[in-house]
């Protein structure tokens, strides 16, 4: 079958043609990642004039990311710092401001800083647990928050006591839950995640909740708090979770609650079995939305939104003709729709919803675009946007009349000031077997549509997510050295329909691999790729994808595989998410291991010519280096050129730490250019 792709030049942002060898500052360098900045978590105040972001930048002595709180005005003017910390929240009244940050012990706690000219800070919580999801009571006057409670194991042996002064080295670690560790937290100490509330001035927290499970919905036993909704009146707060014995071997289960804070009475509010996560309820108190998804056996399933009586009847799904997964539900002050943000062909958008179900958009167009929060009368929402030429800023967009977001701050323009950035094309394309798949090409700066140019071809992780069509900084680089670079959504990815994201359904990698090829099919029909200068990667699902890829071609020139899965049957006693793992098989490998070998790239080892990098972290938990020693060690027994990096530091992806990052992109494309399909490059080649 031939191919078709539809080519659309897009997003086109540059600052003249120029040589990088005659004006290397107009271009970005690896250099330059130090320089970049990052806003989120955008909050307006209830009035709906001022407005309070996160600010993250580079600490270049210590090597990490740090990040600050920022406030300006609502039309973005006196745009200042205001203090170190993250997670603002507003107070109902506007008077206050929750913040975390550490103590003076360094650990993670409450803080609530006064907005008015004194701006006192108190300290909220003073718990040697660390406190997550803190929300404000709408009266004011207490924070909910939920934290882990360790649980002692209860066997102990009797063994002679250590003489005076010996150094005894410390008891075994005693498991006996299938998850007990948690890639960029280590291994977990025995413990359930608890409901506490505390009063606003600070004082002791109180728990609501206890016992042998978990408050916040957990993907495959990993905590990143809970979904917390205070009723107006102030008196019972919903959340999401799991009440079950047996909640460790349950895998895509939780309920909604409602906690009752005066008498610590409960109820459960969703009667299906199923995943039912981030409960907010309605202005009047009548009614809540939350997301999820019934009991399934496929893979993946998308996310919708629910609406349901606050006693839990009459529930519906608002969004099931929509077929795009849905997040970030705010309600209007009107209680009759929500606002919401989803993905859709590549990029995401702000939509809103009536009750029965009526979807219409808000923003529109080639950007990504996400609504964080609103002022209590709704007349107007922060959020952020990015698009191919904006790395990401915060935006106001109007919500009570029509009209175009308005831009707010412009954190990264000093770095983007007087460089050339390259241009972006929109691809769709199609596969052998029919499928239509989409992606993005970045060309050089100083492009010549006669020249021929490498090409370094991406495969984003998941694989169940989705490659944004938006300014990409490590792909800039890349196209700055003179790479041009491929990315796109194959098959399994979302934002193009559950159908697309099943394809994949209990057979990874399969038919992805024929949209990815596709991909490349697409941007060599353009005139300027280079085929003998072919390059793939791809950290995690990218590793599991690349390492497949050249197990089943030959046409790339060289391949830097990042932190894989190579072998499925390994994989699932060793990772922090077994259920995922398992989710791709219809029987346990130790019933029938035939699918899990067929998926394994490890067994097309045989097949590689391709040199090879491999790349992943030390301490990763997600995708274990023992994944990556495996693979390289058949590479080295088959005589493939490969090398092996572990790098220091690193859970899950090699660029948390900022030089991680720098190393990362350095030593990829210092490895792509030591090689080409004729073999390795001389000194007499240059």
């Amino acid at each position: 079958m031939s191919l078709r792709a539809f080519v659309f030049v897009i997003g086109v942002f540059t600052c003249g043609i120029a040589h990088a060898d005659d004006h290397a500052s107009e271009f970005l360098d690896v250099g330059d990642w130090l320089e970049a900045e990052r806003v989120s978590d955008a909050r307006i105040s209830p009035d709906g004039r001022q407005i309070v972001y996160t600010r993250r930048h580079i600490d270049k002595i210590n090597d990490r990311f740090e990040s600050s709180l920022w406030i300006m005005d609502s039309d973005g003017e006196r745009e200042r710092f205001l203090m170190k910390g993250s997670n603002p929240r507003w107070s109902p009244d506007g008077t206050r401001l929750l913040f975390t940050g550490p103590d003076k012990n360094g650990k993670p706690q409450i803080f609530v800083r006064w907005m008015d000219d004194e701006g006192a800070v108190s300290q909220v919580t003073n718990v040697t647990v660390t406190p997550a999801s803190p929300t404000w009571s709408p009266d004011g006057k207490r924070i909910a928050f939920v934290a882990i409670i360790p649980s002692k194991n209860k066997w102990n042996v009797s063994i002679p006591s250590p003489p005076e002064g010996a150094k005894w080295t410390k008891g075994p670690r005693i498991l006996d839950r299938i998850h007990y560790r948690q890639d960029r937290v280590g291994f977990r100490d025995p413990g359930y995640s608890h409901l506490f509330v505390v009063p606003a001035s600070s004082g002791t927290a109180r728990q609501l909740t206890s016992g042998e499970w978990h408050v916040g919905a957990q993907f495959d036993g990993l905590f990143s708090g809970a979904g917390l909704s205070w009723t107006p009146d102030s008196k019972r707060i919903l959340f999401d979770g799991l009440d079950d014995p047996n909640d460790d071997l349950m895998y895509r289960r939780s309920h909604i609650y409602a906690i009752d804070v005066a008498t610590g009475e409960r109820e459960m509010l969703t009667d299906s079995i199923g995943y039912w996560t981030d409960p907010v309820v309605s202005p009047d108190g009548k009614r809540v939305v939350y997301s999820g998804y019934p009991e399934a056996k496929e893979t993946y399933e998308m996310p919708h939104l629910f609406v349901m009586d606050i006693d839990g009847g009459n529930s519906t799904n608002l969004t099931e003709d929509f077929d795009r997964p849905a997040s970030g539900v705010i309600w209007d002050d009107n209680n009759r729709q929500v606002y919401f943000t989803a993905q859709d062909r590549g990029y995401v958008n702000v939509f809103r919803s009536d009750l029965s179900g009526k979807v219409t958009p808000v923003t529109s167009g080639q950007q990504v675009a996400t609504l964080v929060s609103a002022d209590k009368a709704r007349n107007v929402g922060v959020g952020l946007i990015s698009n191919f030429s904006e790395p990401g800023d915060i935006y106001r967009f109007p919500l009570a009349r029509s009209g175009e977001p308005t831009r707010l701050t412009a954190v990264n323009a000093d770095m983007l000031q007087g460089k050339t950035l390259g241009e972006q094309e929109e691809i769709w394309f199609e596969a052998e077997d029919g499928s239509m798949a989409h992606g993005w090409i970045v060309r050089p700066p100083n492009f010549d549509p006669d020249v021929k140019y490498p090409m370094i071809f991406e495969i984003h992780g998941g694989p169940f997510a989705m490659y944004q069509g938006r300014f990409n900084l490590t792909y800039q680089i890349y196209a700055a050295n003179g790479f041009v670079v491929l990315y796109t959504n194959p098959r399994g990815s979302t934002g193009y329909g559950e159908a697309f994201s099943q394809a994949i359904s209990r057979a990874y990698p399969s038919v992805d691999h024929l949209d990815l090829m596709a991909g490349v099919d697409a941007a060599l029909e353009t005139g300027y790729v280079d085929e003998k200068r072919l390059y793939v990667g791809g950290c995690s699902g990218g590793g599991v994808l690349s390492s497949w890829m050249i197990g089943h071609t030959d046409r790339f020139a060289a391949a830097a595989v990042r932190c894989p899965v190579v072998n499925w049957l390994s994989m699932m006693g060793t990772t922090d998410i077994p259920f995922f793992t398992l989710s791709f098989f219809q029987k346990p490998f130790w019933q029938d291991p035939t699918d899990w070998l067929k998926h394994s790239s490890i067994m097309y080892v045989g097949n590689v010519t391709t040199p090879t990098l491999v790349m992943t972290g030390e301490k990763d938990l997600r995708t274990p280096m023992a994944q990556s020693e495996e693979y390289y060690a058949a590479l080295k027994v088959q005589g493939v050129p490969a090398q092996l990096m572990r790098f220091n530091e690193e859970y899950h992806g090699t660029s948390s730490k900022p030089s991680n990052a720098m190393r990362t992109m350095a030593y990829m494309m210092a490895w792509y250019n030591r090689w080409t399909e004729d073999g390795e490059v001389t000194d007499s080649d240059d």
